[in-house]
């Protein structure tokens, strides 16, 4: 084996995946991140040439489910050539998003690009370097693969490839289940992992990387993102975090329980606001920021959220880097906004009351599902994600309507 060899391992890569967050609806924004997958791609291509790599290894999903884009593909097969020109290899397994996508059974990919089918398979990349891997043959895959590896090469380097859930992880269906022990225990030095979203090391000997998406899509999948690159000598693998995303989500909170007054809540928001575009490792940022504390201005912030809301969306693109998906309003009234005997806290008291009576609660049940009724079917299983969603959104706009009438009342008091 050479002295030294590079790899770059990624995963999960979603071409063309939509970014979703309510920031989007800004143009400037929506203009700058609407190819973000697309740019994160060719910024890892961008990687293996500079740092001239061996291989790119694309543990699945490099599309996105059954999306089909002539435009994809092209885009996808110039990148690749790009690779090509420069003598780097691509092995790449299909993950459950690309065994649905039609464009993996009908595009003719460069030569240097290796596909692992589903009954698994292993390549010389080099003397004593080997590659192995298996793909899905269909969506689904609720049993291992493991079975279909072949035994690691003796006395070389043995990398193998698999698009997993591993035991399960929140937020991810199960795929190609197995655990840890289960790969520690195949005499592979490295698995190149996909699937999960968020990267984490599982194990270092032998090495177990979940390298993450490469661009986050919305504010679940918040943070930079990376890959991985491999760097082998003598036998011995060491792997260093690449940076990869073009936007990054994140969230962030702020106590404003000592804020007096409006000027002070402003010079206060637009510091952290400009504190946060500071510190993004990514090119772009679309934040969620929420307010906590008590402040002695409780009832009026809850009067002008959306005053607020424009007031910080404009410091966010005010900072060049930085744009607002929400701002959110968890914030008390302080022990001393409690005045008994006044209009607005009998009020208080029967709209409590109101709302804790089961015949109120049916009735608006019922009409918020006469509602639900009316949307596309897309936004109503989002909103209903189990049998007591109706239930829980009722009690959120109930309170939330109590709030607001408060909040008006309140706030008008002075």
């Amino acid at each position: 084996m050479a002295a030294l060899q590079k790899i770059l391992h990624t995963a999960d890569i979603h071409l063309d995946s939509p970014l979703r967050s309510l920031a989007l609806r800004d143009e400037t924004l929506r203009d700058k991140v609407q190819a973000a997958t697309r740019t994160a791609f060719a910024q890892l291509v961008d990687t293996a040439l500079s740092e001239q790599v061996l291989a790119v290894l694309i543990a699945g999903d490099l599309f996105d489910g059954r999306a089909r884009s002539a435009r994809t593909a092209a885009f996808l097969t110039a990148q690749l050539d790009r690779l090509r020109r420069a003598d780097i290899r691509v092995f790449y397994i299909k993950g459950n998003h690309d065994a649905e996508n039609p464009i993996t059974g009908a595009l003719e990919l460069p030569n240097n690009v290796h596909v692992f089918d589903a009954r698994g398979g292993r390549v010389q990349l080099a003397g004593d370097l080997w590659v192995h891997g298996v793909s899905f043959a269909r969506p689904e895959a609720p049993d291992s693969l493991l079975p279909r590896f072949s035994e690691p090469v003796a006395g070389a380097v043995n990398i193998a490839m698999l698009h997993t859930s591993l035991a399960g992880a929140a937020g991810h269906d199960t795929y190609a289940p197995c655990s840890l022990a289960d790969l520690s225990g195949m005499g592979f030095d490295y698995w190149a992992l996909g699937h999960i979203h968020k990267r984490k090391v599982h194990s270092r000997d032998p090495w177990v990387v979940m390298p993450g998406i490469p661009q986050g899509r919305d504010i679940g999948e918040a943070g930079p993102k990376s890959a991985s690159l491999l760097t082998i000598a003598d036998g011995r693998i060491d792997v260093a975090q690449v940076p990869t995303s073009v936007v990054e989500f994140t969230s962030a909170s702020l106590d404003i329980s000592d804020i007096q007054n409006d000027d002070a809540l402003r010079a206060t928001l637009r510091r952290h606001v400009q504190h946060l575009a500071d510190t993004l490792a990514s090119g772009a940022g679309v934040v969620r920021l929420t307010l906590t504390g008590r402040p002695p201005r409780h009832w009026h912030i809850l009067r002008d959220r959306d005053i607020w809301t424009e007031t910080v969306a404009a410091m966010a693109q005010d900072s060049g880097r930085l744009w607002l998906d929400k701002l959110l309003l968890q914030i008390d009234a302080p022990d001393s906004a409690a005045q008994s005997g006044t209009a607005t806290t009998e009020l208080t008291k029967l709209m409590h009351e109101i709302a804790t009576e089961p015949a109120f609660h049916a009735a608006a049940c019922a009409e918020i599902e006469e509602l639900l009724g009316d949307l596309p079917a897309s936004v109503r299983s989002a909103l209903l994600t189990d049998q007591d969603a109706v239930e829980v959104l009722t009690e959120t706009l109930s309170s939330s309507g109590a709030r607001q009438v408060l909040a008006r009342l309140r706030g008008a008091e002075g």
